[in-house]
């Protein structure tokens, strides 16, 4: 059984890591996969009950998870319907390429703990596209942002996704990941990002006129506003309530939700539609959330079946040492998603070993969320920025790798650092 579920599980995970050259959705990879490596399971060991109280337990853990992503991302379909982005776009004034990269890059770096990583690529690469003429610039752009995004997304209960799943597994706390990270992930952008400046300097451009918002101002900013509250105030939910993080953002989502419909009650029926939480609920990335419920479930069945414990050991009589294993995982995200990786090592490490913000589950966070920049493809915000502005792997890799790899190095040794000072 246990050499079967092995070779599934890399079959898939293979096909989630070439999903662009086989042109298979990593999305279908995994639910295959998931699929496949249950029945496995369920048709080797004869304990059916054991079977169904894995699955149900596995089914929770998701739930949560994909809940908390639904309402995130509906929110964020509903702020842009409503313009809510250009408040702070349309605020870019500068004249020097060098200082637009840095002025982008920062409000990336916020956006991105606010928000999350992949939502603030897709703005802020769409924007660098309407400011920039030269596609060289756009490309620099487009490769920092991901940075920025990554980096920003790191330190942040609900800026990346892999932060999140930690957040609600518990291995970390909502103000204790943003203590322990901000001062990594800040360097992690710092680096590159000066770097990344040496040769623009004196360099100038000429931006593109501001487009003129298409919705109300004032139904703009208080559904910008009130979004944008509703997504802050989430942690903070949480901690007062001690509810799961998932039932905030529903909270939340049926605030924002109420509001709308109060705001546009008077308008015609087709512009309420357009503007309704319901049609924001058709935009969001149904194929990404069945990614994560995919893998997720994928990945269980190597923590029921004993298998990431045995890969714990193993690593452990190998290297022997936590932060060099997890700067492996991290190195090893910038090839393949770091979703699997961090959900096999939520499987491979319990909390009665490693207790809540301890050095592992902040330093897998630091490293799984900032390792995907060193390659285009390790990161969805990579794979969105290639979506909107092409951006060639091998382009990247000489260009950009460099860069982020000199980051991610640079703020895990001032995570260490930091640690070890306060510990």
């Amino acid at each position: 059984m246990l050499i079967a579920i092995g070779l599934i599980f890399f079959a898939a995970y293979a096909a989630i890591a070439l999903e662009h050259p086989i042109g298979i959705s990593k999305s279908a990879s995994a639910l295959v996969g998931a699929g496949l490596l249950w029945t496995v399971y369920a048709l080797s060991t004869g304990d059916h009950a054991r079977v169904a109280h894995d699955l149900s337990e596995t089914l929770g853990d998701t739930a949560g998870i994909i809940f908390f992503l639904v309402g995130a991302m509906t929110i964020v379909e509903v702020i842009d319907a409503h313009d809510g982005f250009e408040i702070v776009t349309s605020r870019i004034r500068t004249k020097s390429l060098a200082g637009l990269l840095w002025l982008v890059a920062w409000v990336t770096f916020g956006l991105s703990a606010i928000l999350d990583n992949l939502t603030t690529t897709i703005v802020m690469v769409s924007l660098v596209r309407k400011l920039l003429d030269r596609d060289s610039d756009r490309l620099l752009f487009a490769s920092v942002i991901v940075i920025a995004a990554n980096a920003g997304g790191a330190w942040s209960p609900i800026g990346d996704v892999t932060t999140t799943m930690l957040w609600i597994g518990g291995q970390v706390s909502a103000l204790g990941i943003i203590q322990a990270l901000f001062l990594a992930s800040v360097a992690n952008l710092l680096v590159p990002l000066c770097l990344a400046t040496r040769g623009l300097r004196g360099q100038a451009f000429t931006s593109a006129a501001p487009a003129a918002p298409s919705g109300a101002t004032p139904e703009r900013n208080v559904m910008f506003v009130l979004g944008l509250g509703v997504l802050v105030l989430v942690p903070v939910f949480k901690q007062v309530t001690h509810l799961p993080p998932f039932m905030g953002m529903l909270f939340g989502l049926g605030l924002l939700w109420f509001a709308g419909e109060f705001l546009h009650r008077s308008k015609e029926p087709d512009t309420r539609q357009q503007l309704a939480v319901g049609q924001a609920l058709s935009r969001i990335d149904h194929s990404s959330l069945l990614f994560f419920i995919g893998i997720l479930l994928a990945v269980a069945t190597l923590g029921h079946t004993d298998m990431l414990a045995a890969l714990s050991s193993w690593l452990d009589q190998t290297i022997g040492r936590l932060d060099v294993i997890v700067l492996l995982l991290g190195l090893l995200s910038a090839i393949v998603d770091n979703v699997p990786l961090v959900a096999a090592a939520m499987r491979m490490y319990v909390l009665d070993q490693h207790p809540a913000d301890s050095f592992l589950w902040e330093f897998i966070s630091y490293c799984a969320g900032t390792g995907g920049s060193i390659l285009i493809i390790g990161s969805a915000a990579g794979v969105a920025a290639m979506g909107i502005q092409p951006i060639q792997f091998l382009w990247y890799a000489r260009r950009i790798a460099w860069l982020a790899l000199s980051g991610y190095f640079v703020g895990a040794l001032v995570y260490i650092v930091q640690y070890r000072l306060l510990h």
